[in-house]
């Protein structure tokens, strides 16, 4: 069995060119939520888009609920968004027939209440077109010239689509809860961490994958007999989410990740009985309308990603980031 949850995974672009502070304060990682589509203004559904500085995404759905006199999986929402930053995300709150509450009422110091519509359908994890970003880099010790070169790649090539370091937990504390209940066969009872050890465990085998076509060159390229996947039109090399049935990969992909998952059946074979099927993710993330500004040693980055593609993916080809100590590890 290999060294468990080495979380270290290659780079496509070389060495990290310097460090930098990141997050600062929560105003320095803005993330800006694009539905993709417009609510029609009516339905059963009410949409309210928020903004949050420093607040957890699941929190304030409760706080919707107990406002609106709902049960919690009534709330919607297309993903979590980081806690230690300035985001807008939408919810929905089943509401059919109800009295709707004041939603000003929500507001404080760190939340506000931005638009409220209607919508006949409820929100559902990954609806959302894109998440826009904007990150504030402090003291970046690269020379512009080095970091500049670099962000041309990434513009052009795009950059692994690795799962962050949040899918793991503090420690991979979610990768030592996914090993006690697949390997040791410890129950959870609680579903949502149950959830959330299925779901570190299918990415880590996604991620090592990726780092194996990361080391050899290919990810972005589709090996022979590889069937691309379609992200907004274009056709991508994929590696696997694990979970019951056959590979949906042949040829040169399908052997090299039997190779690569070869040590890992103690967890392959457990995920074909979590009730999950097999699906793909693509190997490459296209950062869209990649921009940057230098304001002294200090970079701001401006771009977009798709649904499920991580911002600390793109920084992980630039710089090593220091949080601050109030902030330990990713959330």
């Amino acid at each position: 069995m290999p060294e468990l949850f080495d979380v270290n995974f290659p780079l496509a672009y070389g060495g990290l060119l310097g460090e930098a502070g990141f997050r600062t304060i929560n105003a320095d990682f803005l993330v800006f939520e694009e539905l993709g589509f417009t609510p029609s203004g009516e339905g059963e559904h009410v949409f309210l888009e928020i903004e949050k500085d420093g607040d957890n995404t699941a929190w304030i759905a409760r706080q919707i609920a107990a406002l609106a006199g709902v049960e919690t999986r009534d709330i919607g929402y297309c993903g979590l968004k980081d806690r230690h930053g300035v985001t807008r995300q939408w919810f929905s709150v089943y509401l059919p027939k109800s009295v709707e509450p004041d939603w000003q009422t929500l507001q404080t110091d760190t939340l506000r209440v931005l638009n409220c519509t209607r919508h006949k359908q409820k929100l559902r994890r990954g609806q959302h077109l894109c998440n826009r970003f904007s990150i504030w880099l402090r003291g970046v010790t690269a020379t512009p010239a080095e970091l500049d070169k670099r962000l041309q790649l990434i513009a052009e090539h795009g950059v692994p689509n690795y799962f962050g370091p949040q899918r793991f937990g503090i420690d991979n504390g979610n990768l030592a809860l996914a090993q006690r209940l697949l390997v040791d066969q410890i129950k959870i009872k609680n579903r949502p961490k149950r959830s959330m050890a299925i779901s570190a465990a299918r990415s880590y085998l996604f991620n090592s994958v990726l780092a194996e076509r990361v080391r050899q060159n290919c990810w972005q390229l589709l090996l022979a007999d590889e069937t691309p996947i379609q992200v907004a039109g274009q056709p991508l090399p994929s590696g696997p989410l694990w979970g019951r049935g056959r590979p949906l990969v042949s040829g040169a992909a399908l052997e090299l990740e039997t190779q690569v998952l070869a040590d890992w059946q103690h967890w392959c074979e457990p995920l074909e009985f979590t009730g999950l099927n097999q699906d793909r993710r693509a190997l490459v993330s296209r950062v869209q309308d990649l921009t940057w500004l230098w304001d002294g040693r200090d970079l701001r980055l401006d771009f977009a990603l798709g649904v499920g593609c991580y911002a600390t993916s793109v920084l992980a080809e630039l710089l090593a980031t220091k949080l601050p100590e109030r902030q330990s590890a990713p959330d």
